[in-house]
This record gives C-alpha cells, sequence and structure tokens, in this order.
C-alpha cells in the first residue's frame, strides 16, 4: 500500500468517525436539550402552582379577617342594642315594637356573618361563633322572659337574663382572643 492510499484510507476514516461523532453528539445534544427544556418547564411548572396556592392562601386568610371583623361589627351593633334596652326592661319598661323589630334584626346579622364565617373556617373559629351566637340568642330570650310583658312579676327572671348576657360576653371574649391568635398566626391551615 502506497502511503497516499493510506493517507487516504486514514483521512476516510477520520472523516467516517468525525461524521459518526457528531452524529452522536447530536443526537446527546437534542436529548440533553429535551430533558433540559422538559425539566426548565417542569420547575416554571412547579413555581407557578406554589404562587398559585400562596396566592389562594392569601385570599383566604383575607376573607377570614374580613368575616371575622364582620362578625365582631355585628356583635357590637348586638350587643349596643341590648345594653340599652336593658336597663329599661329591669326597670318595668316594655319592649316596644321598633325595639324588638330592631333586636332581631342584630340577631340575624350575627347569625348571617356567623354563617358567613364558617365558610372560611377555621372550624374552630366557626365553632366559637356558632357559640357566641347561640348565647346571643339565648341572652334575648331571658330578656324576654324578663320582661314585664311575658311574666305576671316583674324582675322574676331578672338574674337569668343577667347571667345569660354574662354567658354571652364570656363567649365573645373567648372568640375574640381566638380568632386574634389565627389572625397573627400566618401558618394558620386551610380548614
Amino acid at each position: 500500500m502506497s502511503e497516499t492510499t493510506g493517507t487516504i484510507i486514514a483521512s476516510l476514516i477520520a472523516f467516517v468517525s468525525a461524521i459518526i461523532g457528531a452524529v452522536i453528539a447530536g443526537i446527546y445534544a437534542k436529548r440533553g436539550a429535551e430533558v433540559g427544556g422538559r425539566k426548565a418547564v417542569e420547575a416554571a411548572l412547579a413555581q407557578v402552582h406554589g404562587e398559585a396556592a400562596a396566592e389562594h392562601w392569601q385570599w383566604v386568610r383575607s376573607q377570614r379577617h374580613q368575616s371575622f371583623a364582620a362578625l365582631l361589627v355585628a356583635y357590637a351593633a348586638f350587643d349596643e342594642v341590648l345594653v340599652r334596652v336593658m336597663p329599661e326592661v329591669r326597670n318595668g319598661g316594655r319592649l316596644d315594637e321598633a325595639t324588638g323589630r330592631e333586636l332581631r334584626e342584630r340577631t340575624l346579622s350575627l347569625q348571617n356573618k356567623t354563617s358567613e364565617l364558617a365558610l372560611w373556617g377555621p372550624r374552630e373559629a366557626s365553632g366559637l361563633a356558632y357559640a357566641l351566637t347561640q348565647k346571643a340568642t339565648d341572652a334575648v330570650g331571658a330578656l324576654l322572659r324578663a320582661s314585664p310583658a311575658s311574666s305576671t312579676h316583674p324582675n322574676a327572671d331578672w338574674s337569668s337574663a343577667e347571667r345569660a348576657r354574662g354567658e354571652m360576653a364570656a363567649a365573645y371574649a373567648g372568640f375574640l382572643q381566638r380568632a386574634g391568635e389565627i389572625i397573627r398566626d400566618p401558618r394558620q391551615p386551610l380548614s
């Protein structure tokens, strides 16, 4: 074999090897690009999902805060009517129709805000809100029983009305304390 033939064969082998190497490198580069692209898409989706979950959690927290505040406002309005009416009833006054309607409206508003709070949770706060609403309803019932219109003896059931209002105030304090803890805790679970 001549030197020229050996050089040509070596060049052909080198050329074929280069082509085979380029094909193999291209295949692996393509595969690497596909895997890298897939991983980039997965990372972007995970980031978007994480951001969406964080935004959803912030929205739920905001709704909770608003429902807690609305319940506290409804309670304050209800209690304001109760505080205004109780001395009148204790002194033998009767509940007039307008005051009775106002008391009913405030009670219904408190019940409505309690139901709204139940949508946002957490369950513990909803339970405390329902207990507060029940105590408020009990206080109204006790006040009506103590009213001269429903009793032959004025002030006969006055102690039960005062006790019911005290229980309502205690339920309010318990709800207020726990609601504050929930609002201040950034790790509060959704449920």
